[in-house]
């Protein structure tokens, strides 16, 4: 059946908007939302079901992402990567990037920030990593477009979708070396999460598949059809579902890995990035509902 809604939180200037990657910080209880289309942070607060602060100027900003309090963001706009405190919302560092940042993940234990960057005419795709108190990057070129990415539970690895060739690229951190290439039998990788406990990454693919690769060797291990092109993916650690935003025609396609049973619950068209709340809580940036529909994941 179904994930059951449980309501909206309407979002300042939400309807219509262009939202993208979104993430919870389990420290704040906050939801920090890329509102892409007003080159802003939107911040839910969780408990209380509301939303609290639109913060200004992040250039056509891409994704947020969280650890303990701390917030990455990607801006696309500025070809900038930006570090804030989750608590006060204060800037801690700015950070150049390529050209139109992308996907990212942030390691505070590591004082580490990475940011996946689509190039332009000028630079190609790279993979940059940051160490947030000292400043130092690392860069390596990309074999094509990254989309989304995700460390395992020991920060030794990142994994990064890659569109085309459609492939999940490995490199070991902090060096980004030991580069491998894991080739998916769908085009267009896109979404991303991984499972630590059984090591499984889930890639969500422009192709109408989502793929299980074992994260320890890179074999494909399952594949099964989506309702659509998708965008942002969320392993739940307490149901052990998998869910995939597909923003149109606007649906959550959930999964569960273990049976493959799947199933589909409407959204609205355009609502193709998500936060999910560990762990029974499922967030939709939806445009149609102008702001987040909350969705209950038991």
């Amino acid at each position: 059946m179904p994930l059951k809604s449980l309501g909206v939180i309407e979002i300042p200037n939400g309807a219509d908007g262009d939202f993208d990657h979104a993430a919870f910080d389990p420290k704040t209880r906050r939801v920090f939302v890329a509102h892409t289309g007003r080159d802003c942070i939107e911040v839910i607060d969780h408990d209380a079901q509301k939303h609290i602060a639109t913060l200004p100027g992040f250039p056509g900003v891409a994704g947020a992402v969280v650890d303990d309090g701390e917030v990455l963001t990607t801006n696309r706009g500025a070809a900038s990567v930006a570090w804030l405190d989750a608590g006060t919302f204060k800037a801690k560092a700015m950070f150049k990037s390529g050209p139109r940042p992308n996907g990212a993940a942030i390691v505070k234990r590591a004082n580490m920030g990475i940011a996946a960057c689509i190039g332009d005419e000028r630079e190609g795709p790279t993979l940059h990593l940051y160490d947030l108190k000292g400043g130092v990057q690392r860069k390596i070129d990309l074999p094509g477009r990254p989309r989304w990415c995700v460390t395992d539970a020991a920060a030794e690895r990142i994994f990064l979708c890659i569109r085309e060739p459609s492939m999940v690229l490995v490199a070991r951190l902090p060096d980004l070396d030991g580069i491998m290439h894991w080739k998916l039998p769908a085009g267009g990788a896109h979404g991303l999460d991984i499972d630590h406990s059984r090591q499984r990454l889930y890639a969500a693919c422009d192709d109408s598949a989502l793929v299980e690769i074992d994260s320890g060797s890179g074999k494909v291990t399952n594949v099964w059809p989506i309702a659509g092109p998708p965008d942002v993916t969320f392993f739940n650690p307490a149901t052990g579902l998998v869910h995939v935003a597909i923003g149109d025609p606007g649906l959550v396609e959930t999964i569960n890995p273990q049976t493959g049973s799947r199933q589909q619950t409407m959204t609205g068209a355009g609502a193709h990035t998500t936060a999910i709340v560990v762990p029974d809580r499922l967030y939709v940036i939806s445009p149609k509902h102008g702001g987040v529909l909350v969705l209950e994941d038991a």
